[in-house]
């Protein structure tokens, strides 16, 4: 119940005050005939008058008249001044700023326990609410179960209140059952409760208890994107990658997916379940659409589903861009490696100099490769020359060997001066 609501039913206690004033003992109220009985106070007559006057003010719209006057009244009867502070409590309610007022008046209302049945109740959630919203979690708790006790009966939106006093106090693992017991309770289904709980096990890390609830409530709200979302990301957590790429695909082809990091997640997984052409077509759309930033990272993963999906030439490009980018001399490497394979000899041999050229580390290996290089692309002099410094790394002098000798042959076979 919202404080504006609970604001009007304490008001509509006015009327049933007018009536009252004409009865001079106090009666017994029959309550459903099951619970015991509670007594029915009526209030003195003075200060009946001055309540009515109070609320003519409001009536009026005369707010700040009407607390004035509710102020000024020296209640003593324990009726009256609990009466008195209960509107009081929810006439600041309704006022800007005035919510520590309205604890204050309703902490007193509240305490003599002389007000009827549905007023007292009323006072009790009120007197919650404001706590919950003024930060005072364990007033807050303490008074939804105050509530309850007093009210013998449930609700499924003070079991929710009572999930988000746990989570404010942190006691993340008392959160589950009230959120349990106002899912439960709603007629129709609500996020607010799954989301107490989701809460609860993503802060203790069970990740696989929030995707059980996730996945409970993709079932309950499937058209809501962000729960396809979040499903997959904590699979992600939990590191069960296969539900992980089922429910980004599914997520994907439904249009519900809209961020880079979200994107880039789906190719990922396509890349390590083995779909690398996939992978390499989620994060070329989407570098080209702008949705994904076009940095050394994006580039360098495109690029490896390419070399993965065994699209050599794509791959090579895409290095060469991010080696022209960022002038690692790594990158140029792995371009001259891709084009040697695509028997493109000459651009394998501009790479791998470029490489040598900006200090690489793996000159060994080069050195080697442009033998290689050299030998197909018909230049016999340079394949040599690289043999011969081949030769005196221990780790490719057998290798090396086989090819000056391989070499020798061929030069002198095609009369060719090395």
């Amino acid at each position: 119940m919202s404080i504006k609501y609970a604001i009007k039913n304490a008001l509509r206690c006015f009327t049933l005050v007018l009536v009252a004033l004409s009865l001079s003992t106090p009666a017994l109220a029959a309550e459903d005939g099951k619970k015991p009985k509670r007594k029915t106070y009526v209030m003195s007559k003075n200060v009946g008058k001055k309540v009515q006057k109070a609320f003519e003010a409001y009536q009026e719209d005369r707010i700040p008249d009407a607390i004035s006057m509710l102020e000024e009244i020296e209640a003593k009867q324990p009726f009256d001044v609990a009466f008195v502070n209960r509107l009081l409590g929810n006439m600041y309610a309704g006022q800007k700023g005035q919510a520590k007022k309205a604890i204050g008046k309703l902490e007193k209302a509240v305490e003599l326990d002389v007000l009827n049945k549905v007023e007292q109740e009323q006072a009790i959630k009120l007197l919650a609410d404001l706590n919950l919203q003024e930060a005072n979690y364990q007033k807050a708790l303490n008074g939804y179960k105050e509530w309850m006790a007093f009210a013998g009966r449930e609700d499924p939106e003070v079991y929710l209140r009572i999930s988000q006093s746990y989570y404010q106090l942190k006691q993340l693992d008392k959160i589950i059952e009230p959120a349990d017991r106002a899912i439960a309770l709603y007629k129709k289904p609500k996020e607010s409760p799954y989301l107490m709980k989701i809460s609860s096990y993503y802060e203790r890390k069970m990740y696989r208890e929030a995707s059980e609830v996730a996945s409970t409530l993709v079932k309950l709200f499937p058209t809501d994107k962000r729960w396809w979302v979040q499903l997959g990301q904590f699979y992600l957590l939990d590191e069960n990658f296969e539900r992980a790429l089922s429910s980004y695909e599914l997520a994907y082809k439904q249009g519900f997916l809209e961020k880079a990091n979200q994107y880039t997640a789906l190719a990922q997984l396509y890349a390590a379940y083995g779909i690398p052409v996939k992978a390499a077509q989620v994060q070329n759309k989407y570098l080209k659409a702008g949705v994904i930033e076009k940095d050394e990272k994006s580039l360098a993963s495109l690029a490896n589903y390419y070399h993965q999906g065994r699209d050599f030439k794509d791959a090579a490009n895409t290095y060469s861009e991010v080696a022209k980018m960022t002038q690692d001399p790594d990158y140029y490497k792995k371009v001259g490696d891709l084009l040697l394979m695509t028997e493109d000899y000459k651009g394998a041999i501009s790479a791998f100099k470029k490489s040598l050229e900006l200090g690489t580390k793996q000159s060994d290996s080069i050195t080697m490769s442009l033998v290689e290089a050299n030998f197909y692309s018909g230049n016999y002099k340079s394949a040599y020359k690289y043999a011969k410094e081949a030769k005196k790394i221990k780790k490719y002098r057998q290798s090396a060997s086989g090819w000056m000798s391989y070499i020798e042959d061929t030069a002198k076979r095609k009369k060719v001066s090395i």
